[in-house]
């Protein structure tokens, strides 16, 4: 559905013709240029110089974000740095910190010892990139990948971190990214969402960071563009069944009531709000039969399930979560989003990676091979990352054999694949003490503005009237669409 379709659906009768009152006076004047052989625009050419200003062929067609709440550590991931065993246990240089401010919970500290990763490196694929011993199924694929190793951030605590990376803002309440993207390229399917959210479950527990509705809230786009939350277990969606003694009869002949009231008073005040609501009792109704159909793995088979891991029998978790989202954009669904929480490893970093990167290298690896099988691969875009980075220095003591490392805002790594991003590539680069980036910076603006370009949008031109301003999803700040992530 497109953005004109969705303007015209929300107009009530009287917003028509209080609209068309000048109808008579364009068509007169329309004759009186005509011959006077003055040509005006015809609906082709409006159409082309729409899609000049504001649109790109798109190479992805539906988006699957992962995201690891707190923040993953780079340093153990994918930012090998080897000189840091010969500063092991001693201060960070004032010259590398420079000055810049910490969090709360190391500002504290008398010094900032420097702890160097404890987990082997090698490089792999053609691309040669490092990748650390505790992702050995996603070291496989490589040269699909596209790598960020420059991304930074102003924000240094969760809120206002996943907020940003999420919205394009640090305050809660704008539009998320898949409500953008549900925004722009509507539905495939009208009997399920366009935008589905799933919070896996990860197998420890230890550092649990909140996370709310209000990362994947519509803000002021129309309140049907908010991601719709699924759960694991029977009842996947809340109040979607029927409760007992109530026939699905009954039900129909109570939304049609409820349709038809809410009309009238749409009818009368014209708040999108309420035509909101009548979607979404619409679509909940027809749920009652998608859902199920959608959230019974049995029907995969063995050798995909395989695929994914162990886990993938496990509901709620991050295998079990993942094949789902490939069931969703299968199905028409545009942008899944995936949380996947605990990586906010202030201290036991050891002991808790290992549990982490368990529960999503082999799904990640498993999702993008089947993806290629279906041929899904080359039109969806997924997506890895976090919040921010961690630093380089310990938080509290250190020893070889475990430490914990704080926010760390000035660099971080984030990954892409598929939907048109450019596979092998390793984009950025970070000084020895992977504290600041050395080359090619890529801000959250400009990663936001290069996944629109991915979907077809022009991050400038892609806006939607709010209080009168033309509000976006990279703000009123600069922001650059990175070529070198695009294929």
């Amino acid at each position: 559905m497109s953005l004109i379709d969705d303007y015209v659906r929300y107009e009530t009768r009287r917003q028509f013709f209080g609209r068309g009152k000048n109808v008579l006076g364009f068509a007169a004047l329309t004759a009186l240029m005509q011959q006077a052989g003055i040509r005006g625009a015809d609906a082709s050419d409006s159409e082309a110089a729409m899609k000049a200003v504001n649109h790109f062929a798109p190479k992805a067609k539906r988006v699957i974000y992962l995201h690891m709440v707190g923040g993953p550590s780079q340093i153990d991931l994918y930012d090998y740095k080897p000189e840091m065993d010969k500063y092991y246990d001693k201060d960070l240089p004032e010259s590398v910190r420079n000055g810049q401010r910490l969090t709360g919970m190391t500002s504290g500290q008398s010094r900032f010892p420097i702890a160097p990763s404890k987990y082997k490196f090698q490089q792999h694929g053609k691309c040669g990139m490092w990748v650390s011993e505790m992702l050995p199924w996603t070291a496989k694929m490589v040269d699909d990948m596209c790598f960020i190793r420059s991304m930074h951030t102003e924000a240094i605590n969760h809120e206002p971190a996943i907020s940003f990376m999420q919205t394009g803002n640090q305050i809660t309440g704008r539009p998320c990214l898949g409500s953008w993207v549900s925004y722009g390229l509507g539905s495939e399917n009208s009997d399920l969402p366009t935008f589905v959210v799933l919070v896996a479950k990860p197998t420890n527990t230890e550092q649990i960071q909140a996370i709310s509705a209000r990362l994947w809230g519509s803000g002021y786009l129309p309140g049907e563009h908010a991601g719709v939350a699924f759960r694991s277990g029977p009842d996947p969606i809340l109040y979607i069944n029927n409760p007992p003694g109530v026939s699905a009869g009954m039900r129909r002949r109570t939304l049609d009531g409820l349709k038809a009231l809410n009309e009238m008073n749409y009818g009368l005040v014209g708040d999108p709000e309420t035509h909101t609501r009548i979607q979404q009792y619409e679509m909940a109704f027809r749920m009652q039969s998608s859902v199920p159909e959608l959230t019974d793995l049995k029907s995969e088979p063995e050798s995909t399930r395989a695929l994914y891991g162990p886990d993938v029998e496990k509901p709620g978790s991050f295998a079990h979560s993942i094949l789902l989202a490939r069931r969703m954009v299968e199905r028409g669904v545009r942008f899944v989003q995936i949380y996947h929480n605990n990586w906010d490893h202030h201290g036991n970093l050891p002991g808790r990676m290992k549990f982490q990167c368990a529960d999503v290298d082999q799904p990640c690896y498993g999702l993008i091979q089947d993806l290629k099988q279906r041929g899904l691969y080359d039109d969806t875009l997924v997506i890895w990352g976090g919040e921010f980075g961690r630093t380089i220095y310990s938080q509290g003591g250190v020893s070889r054999e475990t430490y914990g490392r704080d926010h760390h805002p000035r660099c971080f790594t984030m990954w892409m694949a598929g939907g048109g991003s450019k596979p092998g590539t390793i984009h950025g680069e970070t000084d020895d003490f992977c504290y600041n980036i050395v080359k090619d910076p890529v801000h959250i603006r400009d990663f936001h503005a290069t996944v629109l370009k991915l979907l077809g949008y022009n991050h400038e031109s892609f806006t939607f009237r709010y209080q009168g301003l033309d509000q976006r999803l990279t703000g009123v700040e600069t922001a650059h669409v990175v070529p070198n992530l695009v294929a």
